[in-house]
């Protein structure tokens, strides 16, 4: 019994490992987290499944940047031009995209504000004139904390220009009529091979209608600068275990 057993695990490991490596070059690693109000002039005085998802993002990363957008003046319209160490630049363009300034613990009236600051990038996703995010070197990494998006309706979607045209779904809530005004949420993907590299960002939305909201504290990284293990490691990792297996096998035969 024992070594029938054993044969099942080691097929099954097998199996994995192979399923792992088949997989690998149309899998992203992502990261969600979402805090709902139903504010237009109240801001949400804490974030904490944001934040949380925000976290779990960037401990995945080493030597990375992020943008907060206080640097720059208010009223400062796209194409905005973008760095971060070790990773290049990035060109925020489309979506009539500009700096905006409100004072911490309010909105703009209308449910937007800054994550931990005053400044943000307020932006339309969707409809025409796609907001468009746009590297100067392939990039495997990307987070963006996204506030009053979907309040009117729409699913947020990332068009990603990694050579499959990938499309990535946001799982944020869907309101109406305003019913989520001020709600924040994070998204970051990484990539888990260099195959999905990505050049381009535009960001969509199910409705195809545009939706304003307040783009913040944008990170970006490099393949180089992703501390988890590729799936081939994770792969090879199965292989040696089965072989460690067959050794334990071995032992009991005689």
């Amino acid at each position: 019994m024992t070594i029938k057993f054993f044969r099942t695990a080691v097929l099954a490991a097998a199996t994995a490992a192979a399923a792992m490596t088949a997989s690998s070059a149309n899998a992203y690693m992502t990261f969600f987290g979402e805090d709902l109000n139903n504010s237009a002039s109240v801001p949400l005085s804490s974030t904490p499944n944001a934040s949380a998802a925000e976290a779990s993002f960037l401990s995945h990363l080493t030597g990375v940047g992020t943008e907060t957008f206080e640097g720059f003046a208010a009223n400062t319209a796209g194409p905005l031009n973008l760095s971060f160490p070790g990773a290049g630049n990035a060109t925020l363009a489309g979506g009539n995209g500009s700096v905006r300034k409100v004072t911490q613990g309010s909105t703009n009236g209308v449910g937007r504000y800054g994550i931990n600051s005053e400044n943000f990038w307020q932006v339309a996703a969707g409809g025409s004139g796609n907001f468009t995010v746009t590297f100067s070197a392939p990039i495997a990494a990307f987070g963006f904390y996204g506030i009053d998006i979907g309040d009117f309706g729409g699913q947020l979607m990332l068009q990603l220009n990694d050579g499959s045209n990938t499309q990535l779904t946001v799982n944020n809530t869907v309101g109406s009529s305003g019913s989520t005004d001020g709600s924040v949420l994070y998204y970051g993907f990484i990539a888990e091979t260099a195959l999905e590299q990505v050049t381009e960002i535009s960001f969509q939305t199910s409705t195809g209608q545009g939706d304003y909201f307040a783009f913040d504290n944008m990170t970006i990284g490099t393949f180089q600068q992703v501390n988890v293990p590729e799936p081939s490691t994770v792969a090879v990792m199965l292989v040696g275990a089965i072989g460690i297996g067959a050794a334990s096998r071995r032992r009991l035969l005689k």
